[in-house]
């Protein structure tokens, strides 16, 4: 019997982290050079932190580039694969991390607002699954690609309008995206995210006016203790990522610590991304 361990590990894999200069996205690429993979692309927005990540991994030993793409311009996202092309000339892995998380009520959220949540949230992990796609396909060995949503994208928050509304759109794509790329044995899932610690939500609950302390009472009133940490959820994407999970595919999982009840209640929950 083959050691289950040892398909939980990358070895030989290059995977593509989007939003990866910060937070969820960094704590992924990092679990994923961990695991041996060969080749790991950071991408995001803000340069320093980027080469800050790139730098970190290619000190513990993995092969790494940094490829900056502002995922609200379609360009950026044929351009990410691309760049993983030209560099390791295969695909093996496409987490799509980066987000963006800007509140708005049904009231308050302008058409502009509305199209940049869509754009980034849903529009660019299509081109990214859709240029991927095309690069695991020539190489013939099949893929995976994991969406992280949220659990907002069963109905959310009512200052989540457009947010819930394009994550909702993301749990959909995952869902056909896996169903449409079978035949390619290329895997697509996602995981609907609980509240999670990042510097994404620190900055957002600063924006927001929560005391600076609002960590510590958040997790006092967490379920099982405290918030998701990124380095919770890292594990589960690196699994999706394996061969350990080779017949899993279109599947969302909520990755979470509440329960929904059987009249739908729930815990509030707060949204970060890592946006690069």
């Amino acid at each position: 019997m083959s050691d289950p361990f040892a398909q939980m590990r990358l070895e030989g894999k290059v995977v593509v982290v989007t939003g990866s200069t910060q937070g969820l996205g960094a704590a992924i690429a990092r679990r994923v050079a961990e695991l041996g993979a060969a080749g790991v692309v950071v991408t995001g927005r803000n340069a320093s932190r980027g080469e800050r990540v790139r730098s970190e991994l290619e000190t513990a030993g993995v092969d790494a580039t940094f490829v900056p793409a502002d995922l609200a311009d379609p360009e950026g996202c044929g351009a990410i694969i691309a760049a993983c092309d030209e560099r390791f000339g295969r695909l093996d892995g496409l987490v799509n991390a980066a987000g963006l998380s800007t509140r708005g009520t049904i009231d308050d959220t302008s058409v502009a607002l509305w199209n940049l949540l869509f754009a980034v949230n849903v529009r660019a992990p299509f081109l990214l699954i859709q240029h991927g796609a095309r690069l695991m396909r020539r190489t013939g060995d099949g893929g995976s690609v994991v969406n992280i949503i949220t659990m907002a994208s069963h109905g959310g928050d009512p200052v989540l309008t457009a947010y819930a509304s394009s994550k909702g759109a993301l749990a959909t794509l995952t869902r056909n995206a896996g169903y449409s790329l079978q035949p390619d044995r290329i895997r697509v899932n996602g995981l609907n995210i609980g509240w999670t610690a990042t510097e994404g939500e620190h900055g957002v609950q600063s924006d927001t006016g929560a005391p600076s302390d609002w960590l510590a009472e958040a997790d006092a009133s967490a379920p099982l203790g405290r918030l998701l940490r990124p380095e919770d959820i890292a594990p589960m994407v690196t699994y999706l990522l394996s061969d350990a999970a080779r017949m899993v595919t279109g599947s969302v999982i909520d990755f979470d610590q509440t329960v929904h009840g059987p009249n739908g209640d729930h815990v509030r929950v707060a949204a970060a991304e890592a946006s690069g």
